[in-house]
This record gives structure tokens, C-alpha cells and sequence, in this order.
């Protein structure tokens, strides 16, 4: 069987990458594949993460076993299969591939193909440019800084905190015309 994954960038709005693997391949295999995609090097710790339907990271599966001493199950690239984590069209991932700054690609398996089989992954589609795998700290700690900045001249203290004073008509409004069914 062959899967069929789409990624995206928040950062680049018209970068995707199509990737086919097979389904038996391990996650290290579909990594590799990705960071080849884009012309990334790959000597830095990165990791995927199953996600639900809104994005909430699950499941981890990391390059390097990193000594947790948590409970949970450890997966880890090269020993975990795609099939044994990812069996649903529809499944959402998050790849993490620069862990200072959690920049990373968001994939969703669109199609796993039966009776279908791939020796190696192969990207089937590119669009755009990839982001660079890695910005320059002191650029990134600015753009935030600048970001902190413009959102408190935004904000009028008022709107933050409220009024000095409490307006007693505040709490009896909007609720008297609502209908339930």
C-alpha cells in the first residue's frame, strides 16, 4: 500500500509537497524524504507528531531517543513503520524541523492506494519555495519583539482591563432577548 501525504508551511502560503512512501516504510524514511524535498539538510533533531482533527499534538515520533522518563510509549523514527501509527485517510501530522523556533510543516495523509507498492518515496508535486530551514535567532527574537510591541499599542488598557467604574446595565443586557427551542 501506498501513502500519499500533502504538506504546508504557515510561513509560505503557496509552498505544498506531494510525497508517495509506502505504507511498510518507517517514519525516518518519510523524513528523509521530506527534508530532500525541500533541500534541507538533516543532521538536526526533528520530530513528527500524529495530531486530531483540530491540530493537537498526540503522539510523538522522534529522531533520537531522548531519555524520557515518561510513561508514554517512545517512538522513534527509523524502528516505527508509517502503517503501524497511520492507518485512516485524513490522518493530520506536525513535522517539527527547527525545535528553537517550533517551525514545521503541517501534513495530512490524503490517500493510501492498495495493491500499490514504492521501493523509495518519491515527492510527486512541488509548489513554491520552502521556507529557509533555519532563521537567524537575533531576526527571529526582533520580529517577535516587534510583533509584542505593535499588539500592547493596539490594546487600550480599557479594553484590557475594564472600566474603573462598573456599569450595572452591563449585566442585564443581551440576555432578555434571546428565544431557547
Amino acid at each position: 500500500m501506498v501513502y500519499k501525504f500533502k504538506l504546508v508551511s504557515d510561513e509560505v502560503s503557496n509552498f505544498s509537497r506531494e510525497i508517495e512512501i509506502d505504507a511498510n516504510s518507517t517514519f525516518l524514511q518519510l523524513r528523509n524524504a521530506i527534508l530532500d524535498s525541500v533541500g534541507y539538510a538533516k543532521d538536526d533533531i526533528d520530530s513528527f507528531f500524529l495530531c486530531d482533527d483540530e491540530w493537537q499534538r498526540q503522539e510523538e515520533i522522534t529522531l533520537e531517543d531522548m531519555g524520557s522518563s515518561s510513561d508514554q510509549d517512545i517512538w522513534i523514527m527509523g524502528d516505527t513503520p508509517l502503517n503501524e501509527l497511520i492507518e485512516d485517510e485524513g490522518q493530520k501530522l506536525v513535522f517539527v524541523f527547527d525545535y528553537m523556533t517550533e517551525r514545521s510543516f503541517f501534513m495530512e495523509m490524503k490517500e493510501s492506494v492498495p495493491g500499490r507498492n514504492l521501493a523509495d518515496p518519491i515527492c510527486t508535486a512541488k509548489l513554491g519555495k520552502a521556507p529557509a530551514q533555519f532563521v537567524d535567532f537575533d531576526e527571529f527574537e526582533n520580529k517577535i519583539d516587534e510583533t509584542a510591541k505593535k499588539q500592547s499599542e493596539d490594546l487600550d488598557i480599557d479594553d484590557f482591563y475594564g472600566d474603573s467604574q462598573f456599569n450595572e446595565d452591563e449585566l442585564g443586557s443581551g440576555f432578555d432577548d434571546l428565544t431557547f427551542n
